[in-house]
């Protein structure tokens, strides 16, 4: 497998240089990934993706995930809200080809005015379906065109709930340029997952690894308070068997990669040391 890292580069692309490539190749990673806003992408120009493209080939580093950010639900009962998004998404991909990208990554959003990842009992109707799947759907169209692959990020308190919801969505969208991160971090949907996280892992890859280009590294922590309550935490540094997930990564795809990310700058040489530690203890080549 290959590991790198999704940060320590400015999020408007015009602003990366050689030093936070060089940053990045500190840690013995191979990746350094960003998001751009997709409101500012349509100010970026071809000669700014090329000179991106041109400096990740002459430092001999990877751009494996390139994300689009927006606010938008892409089932927002308001098809001006979804003409929006698709819009700012179909920019996106057409940035992260220009890029040179392994994948574009979008999200589901949610009907919370809270965040694209508070959780709603709006989230979870037919009729919320129904127009996630066809909004995916003219994704797919301009995915196609470009020859851009997507992936989704899913998680727990979204539409996407699941990894046989995510699984069901990629076949009722019908496209090979329609995938799903392997974040198997955000499939915990109990503590007793938690606790025997081996069992809950090969379940997420089962389930998930057939439809996942690109993963995520992350650890769980367990925070008390009423009623229960997980959080994000190092690799290596919470609860989960993570040797078992860098396992069934590797014999997924041996040449994909996972990316540390969601962590400040200066713990990501904490992140990268505990996930090369874990990998080496486990058998797993990260090359």
């Amino acid at each position: 497998m290959r590991l790198g890292v999704v940060g320590m580069v400015p999020g408007d692309l015009r602003a990366i240089a050689e030093k936070h490539l060089k940053a990045v190749q500190a840690l013995d990673l191979t990746a350094a990934c960003f998001h751009g806003a997709g409101d500012r992408l349509f100010d970026v120009t071809s000669a700014d993706c090329e000179r991106v493209r041109r400096l990740y080939t002459e430092m001999g580093m990877d751009l494996p995930q390139f994300g689009v950010g927006y606010n938008e639900c892409l089932f927002d009962p308001n098809a001006s809200v979804r003409d929006a998004v698709v819009r700012k998404i179909g920019r996106g991909i057409e940035v992260g080809r220009e890029l040179g990208a392994h994948v574009a990554l979008i999200r589901t959003g949610s009907l919370s005015p809270d965040g694209s990842y508070a959780p709603s009992r709006k989230n979870h109707t037919p009729d919320g379906m129904e127009r996630l799947i066809e909004t995916l759907r003219r994704v797919a169209d301009k995915a196609e065109a470009e020859g851009q692959t997507i992936v989704i990020e899913t998680h727990v308190t979204t539409i996407m709930n699941s990894p046989e919801v995510n699984r069901d969505v990629v076949e009722a969208v019908g496209s090979e340029r329609i995938r799903i991160v392997m974040d198997y971090v955000n499939h915990f949907q109990m503590l007793s997952q938690v606790f025997n996280s081996a069992e809950r892992i090969n379940h997420i890859f089962d389930v998930m690894g057939p439809i996942s280009v690109v993963a995520h590294c992350k650890d769980i922590s367990v925070r008390n308070g009423f009623v229960v309550h997980f959080d994000e935490e190092i690799p290596g540094e919470g609860e989960l068997d993570l040797a078992t997930a860098l396992r069934r990564w590797h014999e997924l795809r041996p040449d994909g990669y996972m990316l540390l990310e969601h962590l400040p700058n200066e713990l990501y040489p904490l992140a990268a040391r505990n996930t090369q530690r874990i990998a080496k203890e486990a058998g797993v080549p990260i090359h």
